[in-house]
């Protein structure tokens, strides 16, 4: 990963790291809703949804447009996919690791004290 793909994790994880956000998205993926719906879904300020609504739209997970006096927002879900893609590869990383120590673990302890004699 190069430093611009870290950041963008950074930004997932951030904004993936809240469950109101989470909630929030999940909605917008099933379809586009604005943000004064959103806020009479949570008991909290209206602020406090656009808040969240603004760090999922900086991490790319969302986008919003003007419909009048309305903003809308709208899930990405290729963005979301790319979140998928990147823990996928996480996975594979450390399963690979694990599967490695595995097999360290299983080989007989004989293998590694097979020093010479030092006489």
């Amino acid at each position: 990963m190069n430093e611009t793909d870290e950041d963008r994790a950074d930004a997932w994880f951030h904004a993936l790291s809240d469950r109101t956000r989470r909630d929030i998205l999940r909605r917008v993926l099933a379809g586009e809703h604005s943000v004064s719906a959103l806020a009479r879904s949570y008991d909290m300020s209206f602020a406090a949804v656009q808040k969240h609504v603004a760090v999922l739209e900086r991490a790319g997970l969302l986008t919003k447009r003007r419909q009048g006096r309305e903003a809308l927002a709208s899930g990405d879900l290729e963005a979301v996919r790319a979140v998928g893609a990147m823990l996928t590869e996480l996975e594979g990383l450390w399963r690979g690791r694990i599967s490695r120590m595995d097999e360290l673990f299983a080989q007989d302890p004989q293998d590694h004290d097979a020093r010479p004699d030092p006489t």
